[in-house]
């Protein structure tokens, strides 16, 4: 049987985005990334180098889930220690709002785990996800919100063992 899929995404749970602007949280790094459709712009970014070698650890496949697509190959895994990884290609459906309000990804992440046993960390995940998964996800499945504020922490990591090791595989 092939490891389950962890889906990740960028912000929220590698860039804690949403902690107080001037106060980079402890063990993480500041980069100043091009805005895609922002010429000349900059986004600040903070990055903890060690979460790489955590993710490594677990026993999943690691997969991007994020607006950042392909660039969170370029920008994000060199920063956290990772290997290119795999990406979803969200397509039109890139954050473009739904008016069920499954978020954007939901449907694309579901589609690319084609049934395998995944988990997610994301900060925009709620009850509507949790549903759409329950209804077109065949395989087990863990929607693991990580608080924006302060991004993946060592329980977080926890549940994910936990629930890999609950697979059996």
């Amino acid at each position: 049987m092939d490891r389950p899929l962890l889906f990740l995404d960028v912000d929220g749970p590698l860039n804690p985005y949403a902690a107080k602007p001037e106060r980079r949280p402890a063990g993480y790094l500041t980069l100043r990334v091009p805005r895609i459709r922002e010429p000349g712009a900059t986004l600040r970014v903070w990055l903890n180098s060690e979460h790489g070698a955590a993710l490594l650890a677990l026993d999943f496949e690691l997969c991007w889930a994020t607006a950042w697509e392909a660039h969170a190959n370029r920008w994000v895994s060199p920063a956290v220690n990772l290997p290119e990884l795999p990406y979803i290609d969200f397509g039109p459906a890139l954050l473009q709002e739904r008016p069920d309000g499954v978020h954007w990804k939901t449907e694309r992440v579901v589609e690319y785990a084609a049934g395998r046993p995944f988990a997610w960390v994301d900060d925009e995940l709620g009850d509507a996800d949790e549903a759409y998964v329950t209804a077109h996800h065949q395989g087990p499945a863990l929607l693991h919100h990580v608080n924006p504020r302060i991004g993946l922490r060592e329980g977080d990591f926890a549940v994910l063992a936990e629930f890999a090791g609950s697979l059996g595989c």
